[in-house]
């Protein structure tokens, strides 16, 4: 599959991602994406692969069988009871 082409960019400074882009990265029509400069080059991506991504970064930091959400509960819990 190609991953490199050239557009150009229309009077209302609008580019057109080609179908195999979108199919590719996952983007359906509706999608909201997310736009980053990023040495010099426009990087677009989903928030779905942002999300993908910070949840990869997370787990290297968390012990197999740890649940955050559960820690989170419980370290609200016990806020309320210390009030």
């Amino acid at each position: 599959m190609k991953s490199k082409t050239r557009m150009r960019v229309n009077e209302n400074g609008r580019v057109v991602i080609p179908a195999s882009f979108r199919k590719q990265l996952g983007i359906r029509v509706g999608d909201e994406v997310v736009l980053q400069i990023q040495d010099d080059e426009l990087r677009i991506t989903t928030l779905k692969r942002n999300l993908e991504r910070a949840q990869r970064l997370v787990r290297k930091h968390v012990k197999p069988g740890t649940s955050l959400v559960d820690e989170l509960i419980a370290e609200r819990r016990e806020a309320v009871r210390n009030e």
